[in-house]
């Protein structure tokens, strides 16, 4: 939980400043994520010789992937904790420290602007879109990734149904956008659009959950998310066992055989 008066971009970065919180994004949900990076680098045409950077890098799973094309890729993150994964990881790759509202390069460094998963995390998404088209040279690319609906997103539609049948939505988080705002194709658009950006397109890209058991669904998301994790902690104990047993429940009657949810 945050402190009363933290901001929502500060509470994000304690969240995934936090090693424990990073281990289990990696563990947990990177298998999930880093299944849309060949679609984004597509569309931002990623290939040799792209100059490229990955805003919220986290610890550069699609930094790296742009590599292997032959990009001239560079991680941004605002959390440290993340840059020293991503190092650790990758170490031929340049990755620096810095805000997606305020992007640490001049004007018309890159070609491509790629964010995988990030936008959810963004306290003004629409300020990094400007940094966006500010950093690209003329007729360069943006291309980011974000969850759809929680009615298509089924491992977040469990756990949110799951809170909303036993528990709490309504709990003191910091305020911030709406994680699923650009799961509206219109709402891409429209900012697209309004930060200056012509020609916008939007595809879903099918992405698989599989869990070792349906319990792990709920350990996944209360270990290695931030937002999500943070509205399970704030929830009384009798209603999170309510809310993990039906999410265990939920999970299981969605996974074939048993072995693997979507």
């Amino acid at each position: 939980m945050a402190e009363p008066g933290t901001s929502f971009r500060d509470f994000e970065h304690q969240g995934w400043s936090a090693e424990d919180v990073a281990a289990g994004y990696h563990d947990y949900l990177s298998p999930v994520t880093t299944q849309a990076i060949g679609s984004l680098l597509d569309a931002a045409r990623v290939g040799r010789g792209t100059r490229v950077v990955d805003v919220a890098t986290g610890s550069g799973y699609a930094a790296a992937a742009a590599a292997e094309r032959g990009a001239l890729a560079i991680g941004v993150d605002f959390s440290a904790t993340q840059l020293t994964l991503a190092r650790r990881r990758y170490p031929a790759i340049d990755f620096r420290e810095g805000d997606a509202g305020m992007l640490p390069f001049p004007d018309g460094s890159f070609d491509a602007v790629i964010s995988n998963f990030g936008m959810p995390h963004f306290p003004d998404p629409d300020a990094f879109l400007r940094e966006a088209l500010r950093v690209l040279r003329s007729g360069g690319r943006i291309a980011f990734s974000v969850w759809a609906s929680p009615q298509e997103a089924v491992g977040f539609g469990i756990i949110y149904g799951a809170v909303q049948a036993h528990g709490r939505m309504d709990v003191p988080l910091p305020p911030g956008p709406n994680f699923f705002l650009f799961s509206d194709p219109d709402q891409c658009e429209r900012s697209l659009h309004g930060a200056g950006f012509q020609s916008p397109s939007v595809v879903k890209v099918p992405l698989v959950w599989r869990l070792r058991s349906p319990g792990q669904l709920f350990e996944a998301i209360a270990k290695g998310t931030v937002r999500a994790a943070a509205l399970l902690q704030a929830q009384t104990p009798q209603a999170l066992d309510k809310i993990r047993d039906e999410a265990e429940r939920a999970a299981s009657a969605d996974a074939p055989n048993g072995g693997s949810g979507s």
